[in-house]
């Protein structure tokens, strides 16, 4: 049986996450009733995720750059309310705990200060062959 790594609950709380981005829903991304696929979560984290990296001052590009790619090693959404077409959606995130190569990220979505889902993914600090290298420094250090 595979390992679970996630460890990290997500508060409810928005004042828990030190970063938030701000989204629209797009009508491509809902169903006919107009509520979100489950399957557009994980780009709404991952857009998130990357904006997060560039406002600490380490966009992708440059990590990517220096040999450091970061795997999705799982993922967690816990849908709490739906959300639909043209919510304006907070994601907020925060670092959870990290490891010499690995980390986790919690999530918030909210629309309005309303929880509609958290969730968790789990990273590994690889480089350009998939290989585990160790986790940048100042990445480390923003961990609990």
């Amino acid at each position: 049986m595979p390992t679970v790594r996630l460890q990290l609950e997500p508060s409810l709380e928005p004042s828990d996450y030190p970063y938030a981005h701000t989204l629209r829903v797009r009508f491509a991304e809902t169903d006919a009733m107009g509520i979100v696929h489950h399957s557009r979560y994980l780009p709404y984290l991952e857009e998130a995720r990357v904006e997060y990296l560039r406002h600490l001052g380490h966009p992708y590009t440059e990590l990517r750059a220096e040999g450091v790619d970061y795997a999705v090693l799982e993922a967690f959404v816990q849908y709490r309310q739906p959300l639909r077409f043209d919510d304006v959606v907070q994601v907020h995130l925060r670092l959870g705990a990290a490891t010499r190569a690995t980390f986790q990220m919690g999530y918030l979505l909210t629309v309005d200060g309303v929880v509609r889902a958290t969730a968790v993914t789990v990273h590994g600090c690889v480089n350009a062959e998939g290989r585990p290298v160790r986790m940048p420094p100042w990445l480390l250090a923003l961990g609990d």
